[in-house]
């Protein structure tokens, strides 16, 4: 019995690493946390790490450069992670975490928020619209 108990006991031990594993966390951009490519269009200046855009392959000068924003440590090797972010052929621009964190977030979530809300009033008056038009056409439930 001690054996079967025990043996029960490793099983579930065992089995509680590949649960947890199963469980993911998904950030997007605008989101504290977000690392990647964001459009600065519309956005105060960004602060930037390095003065200069940092290029790993030779870039065509007609691009405009992107503007990353990486973990700490990813500006630094950036020949190492270029990849990740499918930038080693462009000209990289890294804006620093702060930055994003209090002057892009709050703006990003503003105006997504605004757009949201207005999508949301127009689909409601199309729907109130309809809805109202119905009552007393004998279509009733």
């Amino acid at each position: 019995m001690k054996r079967l108990l025990f043996f029960a006991a490793a099983l579930a031990v065992a089995t509680v690493p590949a649960l947890a594993a199963d469980v993911g966390v998904s950030i997007s951009i605008g989101q504290p946390g977000f690392y990647g490519q964001i459009d600065i269009g519309g956005y105060p200046p960004p602060q930037i790490i390095y003065r200069e855009p940092r290029v790993i392959q030779r870039v065509s000068v007609n691009r405009p450069p992107i503007y990353l924003n990486v973990p700490p440590g990813h500006a630094k090797n950036w020949r190492k992670h270029c990849g990740k972010y499918n930038a080693c052929g462009e000209r990289v621009y890294f804006v620093q975490n702060s930055w994003y964190d209090r002057q892009y977030v709050p703006q990003y979530q503003k105006q997504h928020r605004d757009r949201r809300d207005d999508r949301r009033d127009n689909h409601r008056g199309k729907k109130n619209d309809r809805h109202d038009n119905d009552h007393g056409q004998g279509r009733g439930h």
